[in-house]
């Protein structure tokens, strides 16, 4: 009978976790910038400006 290597799925569980860790960390920086890029595109009107009328 053949000995399981717990010490390589160990490894392997552990690099594909990392990896999705990775990946989520990039979507959430890429929302992010997107978000960034919006609201310099479309500004809220400041408080300022209305009181001004």
């Amino acid at each position: 009978m053949a000995k399981s290597n717990y010490q390589f799925q160990k490894r392997q569980k552990e690099l594909a976790k990392k990896k999705k860790k990775e990946e989520k960390r990039q979507r959430k920086r890429e929302n992010k910038v997107v978000e960034t890029n919006d609201a310099e595109k479309n500004p809220a009107p400041s408080i300022d400006e209305d009181w001004s009328a």
